[in-house]
């Protein structure tokens, strides 16, 4: 699959000058947000029943790395979750069957109408440095976040963060919000559940509240030393307050954004284990039995990430209607499967798959080159000139050869389409203040389509003098505001299915996005690295495996 700008990327290498605080909280994830089941080869998807052993050090090779490990502050995506794993907890945890179970919280609870949430301290609790981690500390840490960068856009239903005693939180919201609590399980989207200490915040405002370097939690890690683009090191929290837990003795994270310099280093045995959602490195491992693998093609909780043609609805021609729908049309996506995916990731024509309640029948337009000339010369007939416009990627060459594809296809129906690559920083740039034409891109990936509410939100469109917007596609259908909020207020699983179905149907009319397919992510090991997928809850349970790219090191172990 190419590489495509997306949320990660978008809020990990930088924002336009002069956006401040709006561009830099977007709460983006580039390789993206997801939620996808992991499917493998039986007996090699990183499940083990035998007795673990203890000891260790693991080196986990990430596609990037992080600008910072703050929550407040980093942009986390597949590495940054990851990281943060290690040495924060959750409030909360997605369970295997998707459900939301406390995690860090022994309990978290609505009231009647989701306007009121409290949470329990789970009792004995203490951070890395010792300290308490009471109702006191988790309501300064969720305060931290909610007043920080990325707070600014992901908690406006938020009013007020209380300890109303020693073990109490009360979350008090302007408006209900039924799903608040998958917000606080630290996936992507979820950074407000990761529970930071008070020192840490402390030094971090010392610092001029840019965030810090060095991490205190309540993880199953503790840091130990980070040089960016080189390592993230943490070594075993010996008072880790779920017992026997965890079982290596150190993770070595080391940042090798090339693919197929990660896919070489596995081979080579100089890691032990590595992400990736390139399409080539997922078929050559995937039916090698030498090596662990799992990826995420199976179930799904929410919706995956997702390939896209991304138009910017402000700017000519693509402001018009025939001129989306001529591209809509014009892309064939079977031969894209095949050409880019080598016919592994599946085709989508909306956010949401089937499979999950959000998904029905869209009426997203029919692959139809025929009529894509036809509304075409429509276009150029108005206008006196034919619909001309600059496609936009990355300046990698998996997003070039993907943007020569699309090209090609467009140009077959009349469409003039001129190709245009950018370095990451400046493409991001131009995605927030509007500088583009049609963008490659990804993003969507979540464990419910509310954690995507600010990218498709028209309330999120900022005008001049800031002229930012996080809704990057520039939508400002009026149906879709209403849906949305439907998605985030009502607790009846059958009105928010339909509010979400409803939404791609609006999506296929307006086509603020031209879909061809959903991202596939896999985690590849060598042999010796087991249980790397086998998440469980305090209560013991089963929580929900590798999402996008994302994995728990709680429970891994080494055979040595």
């Amino acid at each position: 699959m190419a590489e495509r700008i997306d949320r990660r990327t978008l809020l990990t290498r930088g924002v336009a000058a002069g956006a401040g605080v709006l561009a830099a909280g977007l709460g983006l994830e580039a390789c993206s947000s997801g939620s996808s089941g992991a499917t493998a080869t039986a007996g090699r998807n990183g499940v083990s029943t035998a007795p673990p052993r203890r000891g260790g050090r693991l080196v986990f090779a990430v596609e990037a790395e992080e600008s910072s490990l703050d929550p407040s502050v980093g942009r986390f995506d597949a590495t940054g979750v990851t990281y943060a794993r290690t040495v924060y907890d959750a409030l909360t945890v997605i369970a295997a069957d998707g459900s939301v179970k406390p995690y860090l919280a022994e309990s978290v609870t609505p009231n009647a109408d989701h306007t009121v949430w409290t949470i329990t301290a789970r009792p004995g609790v203490r951070f890395h440095d010792g300290t308490p981690c009471d109702a006191n500390a988790i309501a300064t840490s969720m305060n931290y976040f909610k007043d920080g960068e990325l707070g600014v856009v992901t908690t406006g239903p938020i009013q007020s963060i209380v300890a109303t005693d020693a073990s109490t939180v009360t979350v008090t919201l302007k408006q209900p919000w039924v799903v608040f609590d998958k917000y606080l399980a630290g996936g992507i989207g979820g950074q407000i559940g990761y529970i930071v200490a008070p020192a840490m915040i402390a030094n971090a405002k010392a610092s001029g509240g840019k965030g810090i370097t060095k991490p205190i939690g309540t993880g199953p890690f503790v840091y130990q030393d980070w040089t960016p683009g080189e390592h993230f090191v943490v070594t075993r929290n010996a008072n880790y307050w779920r017992p026997g837990l965890p079982y290596l003795d150190a993770i070595e994270f080391r940042p090798i954004p090339d693919p197929f310099q990660r896919a070489n280093s596995l081979q080579a045995g100089t890691i032990d284990i590595f992400h990736t959602d390139v399409a080539d490195t997922e078929l050559a491992f995937m039916h090698n039995s030498s090596y662990g693998y799992v990826d995420d093609q199976g179930a799904v909780v929410g919706l995956p990430d997702t390939d896209f043609l991304m138009f910017n609805l402000q700017a000519d021609p693509v402001s018009d209607i025939r001129v989306r729908k001529a591209v809509a049309m014009a892309i064939d996506l079977q031969r894209y499967k095949q050409v880019i995916n080598k016919g592994l990731n599946p085709i989508a024509t909306q956010p949401f798959v089937p499979g999950t309640p959000y998904y029905a029948p869209s009426g997203y337009p029919s692959y139809d080159p025929a009529q894509a000339r036809v509304l075409v010369q429509e276009y150029t007939h108005d206008k006196g000139r034919p619909p001309a416009f600059t496609l936009g990627s990355t300046n990698s060459s998996e997003a070039v050869k993907a943007a020569q594809v699309l090209q090609q296809m467009l140009t077959a129906v009349g469409l003039e389409v001129t190709l245009q690559q950018f370095q990451q920083s400046d493409f991001i740039n131009n995605a927030l203040s509007g500088d583009f034409q049609c963008y490659e891109w990804r993003q969507f990936g979540a464990v419910d389509p509310d954690l995507d509410y600010l990218f498709w939100s028209p309330t999120t469109i900022f005008p001049p003098p800031i002229n930012l917007a996080v809704n990057f596609a520039r939508n400002t259908d009026p149906q879709v505001e209403p849906l949305l909020q439907q998605g985030r207020q009502n607790a009846d699983p059958a009105v928010r299915a339909r509010a979400y179905q409803q939404l791609a149907q609006r999506f296929a009319a307006d086509l603020p996005y031209a879909f061809y397919d959903r991202a596939i992510w896999a985690v590849i090991a060598r042999p010796q690295v087991q249980n790397f997928n086998n998440p469980t809850a305090p209560d013991g349970s089963k929580a929900f495996g590798m999402m996008v790219g994302t994995v728990w090191n709680t429970e891994t172990w080494l055979e040595h």
